[in-house]
């Protein structure tokens, strides 16, 4: 078991290119996390609260779990349980062999890849094709995703143009724009042709019954919007109970995940298509997994069914930067489905302490990933207790601790002088004072030096104790915060001081239509604001620059009065799609929606389905224009999600920006599977 792993580490500490690719995604999703978290007033305060929710799911998992269902059957989406892979791998060949499914098209899901679910279907004739970008390229190559949310990562542009050239036929090339537009090609086919959708879920909301799936390249609408089969993968433990819950979480979620403050769409997903809805799949299935899940609710590891699957903590891991996911093996050599500090909790916890348990070495236990974790998870803990031995109750797991004996001794002596206060106090003080002496006599060198098997001495000096209590110290600083709370509460303090001594934060303002065109700018959108009698002259002036003489629309009830007409006039062509015509729809250039909602937080729209209102036709086209009106936009998320509308439509698509990917060498690249270009045309106030 060991060597195997080992061999894995000491290959890739080997290659040069996996190096490379893992030191430009690790700094790049560092430093775009701090950059979109420095927007938050009270970030930490946002992480406990998140904790608080998630922790309150797993609790009462069974009552959330029985009010998610009823919602969801509610609304006219059929349920199935699952309690291993097996079943829920036979749900979805069921569901198949109902509809004499084919062809599967498959957004990101990391269910799907801890159950197997490709390789067992693709044994039973089916065809699966994975529409992420990444997914995408690691499937061409016969590979597990290296990364949760990077699947790719471990590759070079010139890995992927050789890939490309050998199963697209593309002439080589090393430009990803040129790479991204051939995958999209190919991709779009899947997508209309195919049988069966199957999709992950980020979040479902018992109250509801919702499906919130996020994505930024559109595969994950594509998928759960054009197929007419829709099956939603989703973890027992993915809830949160009301959508103010659910906006927490899509604040951290891309924050944590890709540096954004939303991603670039957000589907809700509340019914299968109904009688008069112009689009969407006819059937939503949802499985829900347990694969083990129940038997770590039950354990000490009951914690890392907290995770929200952003992958911060891998980005932040200083032993992932080193070695990749692919080192992440069991004793037999086979990848563990989730990599990094989180997998090395998961995996064991899920599958077992002697397949995977060795995984949780690999760790420096610095803490980087709890700090980057978004939900305040405490990963370090849980990597302690998987080395020890402690782990769900499953069959078959080994029960006995893997400590080396030097250290189960050191650890035995350290506990029988932590569990009592007295003698952690009288062993702390001996210490400091030993350390003292010690200090001075060895002028300068390190103080004490450990036989160098252990490590210690020839590469790093063992760390000198503290000479004074955590108490002690904690009690002195905490005066301090108190005497300056107390200085900002005296009479005749300004506001602005008192926040600073406070540390709350500055003053938050109403935010409006000027923040809203500021950050849509900035996510690559396009902005203009004219009065009603403008609108038609803007549309038309978009268009005439690209050459594009028709239009996939909205009905007219849901536009301004009078707009399809004079744009008919115009000489454009108008075309409403429908789930029938989406063949011929696809090969329009450009659509035109309104937006029932604009978010000046983050500069995205809120576009509700429905009769008259196909969102294919904010996804289909390479161009995308909405229509929205300024007293619509509002200050953030949370406002948007409580609104009745949003919880009553068939569907809902939050979109920020044009569809975007950084799956080739973390290089941004605009325009995947949705629109290329988005321009909001904002009508100012009659």
């Amino acid at each position: 078991m060991a060597n195997i792993f080992r061999s894995r580490i000491r290959a890739s500490l080997a290659d040069e290119n996996l190096q490379s690719a893992l030191d430009a995604n690790a700094e790049r999703r560092i430093r775009v996390r701090k950059d979109a978290f420095a927007s938050l007033s009270d970030p930490q305060a946002l992480r406990e609260r998140a904790h608080s929710v998630r922790a309150d799911v797993v609790e009462h998992l069974d009552f959330y779990l029985e009010q998610f269902t009823t919602h969801v059957q509610e609304n006219g989406m059929v349920v199935h349980h699952a309690v291993d892979a097996d079943q829920a791998i036979n749900v979805v060949l069921e569901i198949a062999l109902q509809h004499g499914a084919k062809l599967i098209a498959k957004s990101k899901t990391m269910v799907s890849e801890e159950i197997g679910l490709n390789h067992a279907l693709e044994k039973r004739g089916l065809e699966v094709i994975e529409t992420d970008l990444g997914e995408y390229i690691v499937q061409l190559r016969g590979e597990p995703p290296s990364h949760i949310i990077t699947p790719a990562v471990h590759l070079r542009r010139q890995d992927v143009g050789r890939l490309f050239q050998e199963k697209l036929g593309l002439p080589y090339t090393e430009d990803i724009s040129i790479m991204t537009n051939a995958a999209r090609r190919t991709l779009r086919q899947v997508f209309l042709n195919a049988d069966i959708g199957i999709s992950g879920v980020n979040f479902g909301v018992a109250h509801t019954g919702t499906l919130c799936v996020v994505t930024n390249e559109g595969n994950g609408r594509m998928v759960t919007t054009v197929p007419r089969v829709h099956i939603a993968l989703m973890g027992i433990e993915r809830m949160v109970p009301t959508m103010d819950d659910l906006a927490l979480m899509l604040t951290l979620l891309p924050r944590s995940a890709t540096g954004q403050k939303l991603s670039v769409y957000t589907s809700l997903l509340n019914s299968p298509r109904r009688s008069e809805d112009p689009d969407g799949p006819q059937e939503r299935h949802i499985i829900l997994v347990d694969n083990g899940r129940r038997d770590v609710q039950a354990s000490g590891l009951r914690e890392i069914l907290y995770c929200i699957r952003c992958g911060a903590c891998l980005n932040a891991c200083p032993v992932f930067r080193e070695i990749g996911g692919h080192a992440y093996v069991n004793h037999l050599g086979k990848s563990s489905p989730y990599p990094g500090p989180i997998g090395s909790v998961v995996s064991p916890a899920l599958f077992g302490q002697l397949e995977y348990g060795h995984l949780a070495r690999a760790s420096s236990l610095c803490g980087a990933c709890r700090e980057a974790c978004p939900v305040d998870i405490d990963l370090p803990k849980l990597l302690l207790r998987v080395r020890t031995g402690i782990q769900s109750n499953q069959a078959g797991s080994n029960s006995k601790p893997n400590t080396p004996l030097p250290l189960a001794v050191g650890l035995n002596l350290f506990t029988l002088a932590a569990s009592s206060p007295w003698r952690f106090v009288v062993a702390q003080r001996l210490a400091g004072l030993f350390g003292s002496l010690a200090t001075l006599f060895s002028k300068g060198d390190p103080w004490l030096r450990l036989p160098d098997f252990s490590g210690w001495g020839y590469s790093k000096d063992f760390p000198r104790p503290a000479a004074r209590t955590f108490r002690n110290r904690y009690l002195k600083q905490a005066q301090s915060l108190q005497d300056a709370k107390d200085q900002a509460a005296s009479p005749g303090m300004t506001q602005a001081v008192r926040s600073e001594i406070i540390g709350t934060g500055s003053i938050r303002t109403r935010k409006g239509i000027g923040d809203f065109a500021t950050e849509l700018k900035a996510l690559g959108g396009n902005f203009i604001s004219c009065e009603l009698d403008g609108v038609l002259q803007n549309i038309l002036e978009i268009l005439r620059v690209r050459g594009i003489d028709q239009l996939m629309v909205w009905e007219a009830s849901f536009l301004p009065a009078g707009l399809i007409e004079q744009l008919t006039d115009a000489g454009i062509l108008i075309s409403h799609p429908t789930a029938e015509t989406l063949e011929t729809s696809s090969l329009v250039r450009a659509g035109l929606t309104g937006a029932s909602a604009g978010i000046a937080d983050t500069g995205s729209l809120l576009l509700l389905g429905g009769p008259g209102r196909p969102l294919t036709a904010s996804l289909l086209p390479e161009l995308h224009i909405a229509l929205l009106w300024e007293k619509d936009v509002f200050d953030n998320l949370s406002q948007i999600l409580q609104r009745e509308d949003v919880k009553q439509a068939p569907a809902v698509v939050l979109i920020s920006g044009p569809s975007r990917t950084a799956d080739i060498e973390m290089a941004l690249t605009i325009g995947v599977h949705g629109p290329g270009e988005l321009h909001v045309i904002c009508i100012k106030n009659g």
